[in-house]
């Protein structure tokens, strides 16, 4: 089997940039199809167009939850979610983060995985301003 699609079959994207673009933040996307400009990533069964620049991308499926920083404008998201938050690596589910966990427990799909504390998940621009939570 080729090479290249063998690894866009074990393929997983998410943002890696503060923008307002129809993903989930901190949440991992399969992908679908590379092109030179953009990723397309399997957003609830539909291909979805993302900017190349826009994405980090993971060979094999994600095993830690993301850790979330809350965007200042959170008008979104529910206030017990606190800051930061925590995203499930198998389901997606959104869950609080009461101190430093090492582990947690997913109350969705009650998956078991290490936390990703040592990720600086879109960390860096919020503390230098670079961008604001809608991506401008």
């Amino acid at each position: 089997m080729d090479q290249t699609f063998q690894e866009l079959r074990l393929a997983w994207a998410r943002l890696r940039l503060e923008v307002d673009c129809g993903l989930r933040r901190g949440t991992w996307y399969r992908v679908t199809r590379f092109t030179p400009t953009d990723i397309f990533l399997d957003v609830q069964h539909c291909p979805v167009p993302v900017p190349r620049h826009l994405l980090d991308v993971l060979v094999g499926r994600p095993h830690r939850w993301s850790v979330v920083p809350r965007p200042r404008d959170a008008a979104k998201l529910p206030p017990e979610l606190g800051a930061p938050y925590a995203v499930c690596p198998a389901c997606r589910a959104r869950s609080p983060l009461r101190g430093s966990p090492a582990t947690l427990a997913c109350p969705r799909c009650r998956g078991v995985f290490v936390v990703a504390w040592d990720e600086r998940y879109l960390t860096e621009q919020f503390a230098a301003g670079e961008v604001t939570a809608r991506g401008s």
